[in-house]
């Protein structure tokens, strides 16, 4: 069911919050819900740590940023413009969809060096904003509400238990045939959550005026109408 009807603007949604507390998955169904656009920008930071793993820029574990800022021009993101049946427009490097790619745990166990560099943000944070720029937006990630719409009359922080985030990374990457222990998941959101909240350009941060979600105990359904009634009374 559709819900623009009960709505006389179009606003912007920010969402934040750690990897696996199911951000993204409430961006798309509110998105869905509102007939807004969905955007997913760590998809995008992920597009561009791919990018950095196939041009050899990364070796353990250690970025050649310097290349890599030079390099920038040549990388090119964008959003398929349809979206596939769970509700995701597939990201495109370089004009290749590559939705499969940046999912892996080799790009997840990178990610963050890339998008800690400030022209990495710089490039991606203006795409967003244009993305963004007409309202009737939904964007998840980690500096949305603080950095690319501080301004966004709606901010959420999604949280949830540190067992409940592994458990559902695990299931979510042995459904695209991916097979790690949750010892290995845990200790990739444990780097990434270090990396994330440490970095010193747009770190995560829970901004004061966000609404904050823990979704530990949350269904996927009760969540989003929990959202929902909070954009009700913007």
């Amino acid at each position: 069911m559709k819900e623009t009807s009960a709505y006389s603007k179009r606003i912007t949604i920010a969402i934040d919050g750690f990897s696996g507390c199911g951000k993204s998955t409430l961006a798309k169904d509110l998105a869905k819900r509102l007939n807004y656009v969905f955007i997913d920008s760590g998809a995008m930071y992920r597009g561009v740590t791919l990018y950095a793993l196939e041009q050899g820029l990364i070796s353990d574990k250690i970025l050649d940023q310097a290349a890599l800022i030079n390099q920038l021009d040549k990388v090119d993101i964008d959003f398929s413009l349809n979206a596939d049946e769970s509700g995701r427009q597939h990201l495109l490097l370089n004009g290749r969809d590559v939705e499969r790619e940046i999912r892996s745990m080799e790009v997840s166990n990178h990610v963050s060096i890339v998008a800690a560099v400030s022209e990495v943000r710089k490039k991606l944070v203006d795409l967003q904003r244009n993305m963004g720029a007409n309202g009737g937006v939904v964007m998840d990630g980690r500096d949305i509400g603080s950095v690319v719409f501080p301004n966004a009359q709606l901010k959420f922080f999604v949280t949830a238990r540190p067992e409940i985030r592994a458990a559902r990374r695990k299931a979510e990457l042995e459904e695209k045939g991916q097979y790690f222990s949750l010892e290995e998941i845990t200790q990739n959101l444990q780097e990434r959550d270090k990396l994330d909240t440490s970095r010193a350009d747009s770190p995560l941060i829970q901004v004061p005026d966000a609404i904050v979600i823990d979704t530990s105990d949350h269904t996927r359904e009760s969540q989003l109408e929990f959202a929902l009634s909070k954009v009700r009374t913007v």
